[in-house]
């Protein structure tokens, strides 16, 4: 063979720069720094005017329409003053690049550089509060927003089925855990049959917000990013992923409530939505858990061992007992 498959590479920061940055004008590129590794390929972008972000998807984890519908939404954010790390557009107005990886197609998008830093020592409650409103806000505005481009709805077929399918091989000898995370699933859909799929209950969520994706000034203005889990579902699913992933890391309950109670300053919660949230908590888990799955099979297989799904199926069951947001 001519040139040797792959199924992942990480791309030359100099090759990005003549290759994808001279399509924007973001001025004269100081420097282009692989920055971190996560469900994209991120790269820091230094110029004579401003640090930017450049973003490369990974082939397997979002197709071309999912990247059009997530730059599109960002863009029509910024547009109605939402505080969101927005995409740059190319030279010929364009909200991405395709790129011809040896994997196959990789989208490129530009983005400013969100102003300040992650909290550090995570969230207090002021910034919780503050969270909590940008995201009431970012759902009522999500309601204006219209796209031709399809993408994965968050819905149960997709949160918990495709992640069902994902996650049972890894359980293949481990017959009673398989068989709990069947009964779990079963569960969740008959907990969830009745919540409203509707507006203002049903439109476009963030897919991810937690205090590793927003950057706090020293002011405590908050800008929003990494909105590659996006996708039309219940609003409610977003409270409950901030919820799953604070219960994980060990957020206080304090910090968690200022979080519901600056999204409620906006807009109020029906009893349907709150009485969901331990439902799409765990959703929000298994979903989560597949995603890991499908990024360390590439990544860090060794990751994948039975401690790993243990330890997942452990937080599962802590989510599903009547003090679930007691630890």
């Amino acid at each position: 063979m001519n040139v040797f498959p792959a199924i992942y590479t990480t791309l030359s920061p100099q090759g990005l720069v003549k290759g994808v940055l001279t399509q924007y004008d973001l001025g004269e590129i100081k420097q282009c720094r692989f920055w971190n590794r996560g469900l994209s390929d991120v790269y820091l972008v230094t110029t004579d005017k401003q640090d930017f972000i450049l973003r490369i998807s990974h082939h397997h984890w979002r197709s071309r329409t999912d990247i059009q519908f997530e730059l599109e939404l960002l863009d029509f954010l910024h547009r109605h003053h939402l505080p969101v790390a927005y995409p740059f557009k190319t030279k010929d107005r364009q909200l991405f690049v395709t790129i011809n990886a040896l994997e196959g197609d990789r989208y490129a998008a530009v983005f400013l550089y969100a102003p300040g830093q992650v909290a550090l020592g995570d969230l207090n409650p002021t910034q919780s509060e503050i969270l909590g409103r940008t995201l009431s806000k970012l759902h009522q505005t999500c309601l204006k927003f219209a796209t031709q481009a399809p993408r994965h709805p968050l819905d149960l077929k997709y949160l918990l089925h495709n992640s069902l399918e994902i996650i049972a091989p890894y359980l293949h000898q481990r017959t009673k855990d398989l068989a709990y995370l069947k009964e779990a699933i079963a569960e969740i859909e008959q907990q969830l049959d009745s919540l409203p799929r509707e507006a203002p209950y049903w439109s476009v969520c963030w897919g991810d917000p937690h205090s590793g994706n927003v950057h706090f000034t020293a002011d405590d203005r908050a800008t929003l990013f990494d909105f590659d889990q996006c996708g039309y579902g219940w609003r409610a699913f977003d409270l409950a992923k901030f919820l799953e992933i604070s219960l994980r890391v060990g957020i206080d309950r304090k910090t968690r409530e200022a979080f519901f109670s600056g999204y409620q300053e906006v807009q109020d919660l029906s009893e349907a939505e709150l009485n969901s949230l331990q439902a799409l908590t765990k959703a929000a888990h298994i979903w989560s858990w597949a995603i890991n799955i499908n990024w360390s099979a590439i990544h860090d297989w060794s990751k994948l061992d039975d401690y790993y799904c243990t330890k997942r199926l452990q937080h599962l069951k802590r989510l599903s007992t009547q003090d679930w947001q007691l630890f």
